[in-house]
């Protein structure tokens, strides 16, 4: 029976002998045996009474078995929800409650903690741990290796990914079929990944990162990986050298730069660097270009979206944007209020159509009619602009704006001032309350190693830089910013911890 993504990614390597996965022990495992393994285990869902349609919540440690239950999964016509490992078990309840997961999947460790926090809707719970033993394994060990796909659709779902929800309960992205296929397809061509390809996987696939783009594209390509159980920087230099391309956020190229080992020797053997999941930092594009002979390629997307804009494979990729909207990818930046197209390098709201695009939000249907128009374009809540070749710029998240006094201020136009004085490695501004001009921009530093920030030049600096509105009422040095586990800082977090910082001052300053 046909199954659309089954058909698309993983039918044409089944009978494979290839390797698919390079294991970090210098094993590996066929697409052959990949088959074989998703195949167990999509029998040992079904014989534990999963439905097409039924949703299965998965908190495992990143393992071959891990990539299998997921590839499982779309078989069996099972929604996947994959679930991040630093979850706590009161932030699984919700995920798991909301869904209406008929079954987890989780490390042994956790398996009565989570029984605990879900005794109302109790799913069935089963157990995978990091070395790719546990009670779903040993059911699918006497299930066939054989198993006939069942039908799907394109237009049916695939998987739900739950947004972070910094402004509120997370939202459950719903992506099907079409959604998945249209985008591995279109960057596999897009980045020109073939059979020879040898991806560095250090990503976790627990987002759409690493697994629908990552992964997917991989499938798409029919190419290998190698597949490690995170970054670790001492295995990334070891495995470089037999890979030809590799998938990262920003964290990982900086630390490699961190390293003497990484040189153009080393990358010899590569053919394409990715960024994405934060802002790749232009300073980092140039000193890795230095470095290694390589231009990182930044692109730009959303859970809710998969990949929406790309730098050219071929061509200038120009730093501090994220390229053009990829092919069948339609995007327009628009005033936030009336939705109508902003002018050539004005900063408006994102907006996005295409096959790529989300269908809703799991049982939150004022939510996806408040983001999805009726003309079929989402609402990112992003700003960006459009320069006049083309290339698109994100300036920051809509949430993130600050509003001084009635001026829109925008994050990124003052952090590009800060991250290039001397002594700062990075930073991020933010809007804290201010009784006068009801927020106030505040600069967050991270020093460089080998010197601190003069703070008074930075002001000087910003003085003679920015408008007076837009000026940061205050800098502050904190040793790292903090991320989460695709390496996005996570502004919201400072807000909370600098909301007072102006709590004592007068209400109209001198």
């Amino acid at each position: 029976m046909p199954n659309h993504l089954f058909d698309a990614l993983f039918a044409p390597q089944a009978g494979r002998d290839d390797p698919f996965l390079h294991l970090p022990d210098g094993g590996a495992l066929s697409c052959r045996d990949f088959d074989a393994l998703s195949a167990r285990l999509a029998n040992a869902l079904i014989a534990a009474d999963l439905r097409p349609g039924d949703r299965l919540a998965a908190q495992i440690a990143k393992t071959p078995a891990a990539l299998a239950l997921y590839a499982a999964c779309i078989r069996a016509g099972i929604v996947f929800l994959p679930l991040n490992t630093a979850y706590t078990d009161a932030e699984l309840a919700y995920f798991i409650e909301n869904s209406g997961a008929r079954m987890v999947v989780c490390d042994p460790s956790r398996r009565d903690g989570i029984r605990a926090v879900t005794q109302e809707t109790g799913p069935r719970i089963e157990t995978v741990d990091a070395d790719g033993r546990g009670s779903l394994l040993d059911a699918a060990a006497g299930c066939p290796d054989r198993q006939d796909p069942v039908a799907r659709g394109a237009d049916d779902l695939a998987a739900f990914l739950y947004t972070s929800g910094t402004t509120g309960r997370s939202k459950g992205a719903m992506l099907t079929h079409a959604n998945l296929v249209s985008n591995a397809r279109t960057l596999a061509e897009h980045w020109r990944f073939s059979r020879d390809d040898v991806l560095l996987h250090a990503l976790p696939i627990f987002h759409t990162h690493g697994l629908f783009v990552a992964t997917n594209v991989t499938l798409a390509a029919g190419g290998s990986m190698i597949f490690l159980p995170g970054f670790d920087l001492d295995a990334i230099v070891r495995h470089l050298p037999r890979a030809t391309t590799m998938m990262g956020v920003p964290t990982f190229y900086t630390r490699m730069l961190d390293d003497d080992r990484v040189t153009r020797d080393l990358v010899a053997n590569m053919r394409l660097f990715v960024s994405g999941s934060a802002p790749l930092l232009a300073e980092t594009h140039a000193a890795f270009e230095a470095r290694t002979g390589h231009r990182i390629l930044e692109r730009y997307g959303m859970t809710e979206t998969n990949m929406i804009t790309s730098n050219p494979y071929e061509g200038e990729r120009r730093a501090g944007t994220v390229g053009f909207p990829l092919p069948g990818v339609e995007i327009r930046i628009a005033d936030p209020e009336t939705g109508a197209s902003v002018p050539e390098g004005e900063i408006g709201q994102i907006e996005v159509r295409g096959p790529n695009v989300f269908a809703g939000y799991w049982q939150m249907p004022e939510k996806t009619a408040a983001e999805l128009r009726t003309d079929g374009f989402f609402v990112t809540g992003d700003l960006a602009s459009r320069d006049a070749d083309g290339y698109v710029s994100i300036v920051g998240r809509g949430k993130d704006l600050v509003i001084s006094g009635g001026y829109n201020v925008y994050p990124k136009e003052i952090e590009l001032v800060l991250d290039a004085q001397p002594g700062v490695r990075e930073s991020a501004v933010i809007g804290v309350p201010h009784p006068d001009l009801g927020e106030t921009p505040v600069g967050v530093l991270v020093p460089r190693c080998d010197t601190g920030p003069d703070l008074d030049r930075i002001q000087a600096a910003l003085r003679e830089t920015l408008a007076g509105y837009k000026r940061p009422r205050a800098l502050v040095v904190i040793d790292e910013l903090p991320r989460n586990t695709m390496g996005k800082v996570q502004k919201n977090a400072l807000r909370e911890r600098y909301r007072d910082l102006f709590a004592d001052a007068p209400a109209r300053p001198d």
